[in-house]
């Protein structure tokens, strides 16, 4: 269950990628409660991800967006793809993405799709491994951004100039 909730106020791409229903069993009957999982970017290179929860639909959404924007993490990218491969790992959730060539398009599923367009990947391809949970993925995803080294990074392991590496 995915939708884009935007907001013209909002310089952000805000996206939902999980809305969770829990039910506490409680003397009356069922107490009903709300987790929300929402991705915010800037699309180009800003990206973070908001976990909330609460008694009503709009207020969890609300919390997990203002997580998300606290949470904004930076990533490196080379024209409108990743500048290398990665894998991300969290708990049993693992993520493979690739860069590709322009005009691949995001080649990802649900909660990877979310983070990439949130995050201005344009070009990307991606494979999940092992969990299909939603949280854990966004994580992976999260971890392997995170492990992104910079052009310039890449450039000075290689011993190369930043201007040979680009070619």
């Amino acid at each position: 269950m995915a939708f884009d909730h935007q907001r013209s106020s909002s310089e952000f791409f805000e996206k939902l990628v999980k809305l969770n229903r829990v039910a506490k069993v409680v003397k009356g009957g069922r107490r009903f409660s709300f987790s929300a999982l929402t991705v915010v970017g800037d699309r180009a290179g800003r990206v973070g991800y908001g976990f909330g929860k609460a008694n009503d639909v709009a207020d969890a959404i609300r919390k997990s967006i203002e997580k998300a924007k606290r949470s904004l993490v930076s990533v490196p990218l080379k024209k409108a793809t990743l500048p290398h491969q990665v894998l991300g790992r969290f708990k049993s959730a693992q993520v493979l993405l690739k860069p590709a060539a322009p005009g691949t398009g995001v080649i990802a599923g649900g909660p990877v799709r979310a983070v990439m367009e949130a995050a201005g990947v344009h070009d990307v391809l991606s494979k999940s491994i092992g969990s299909a949970n939603a949280i854990n993925t966004v994580k992976a995803v999260f971890a392997g951004l995170a492990s992104l080294m910079s052009p310039r990074e890449i450039a000075a392991h290689r011993g190369k100039t930043l201007k040979d590496f680009w070619g």
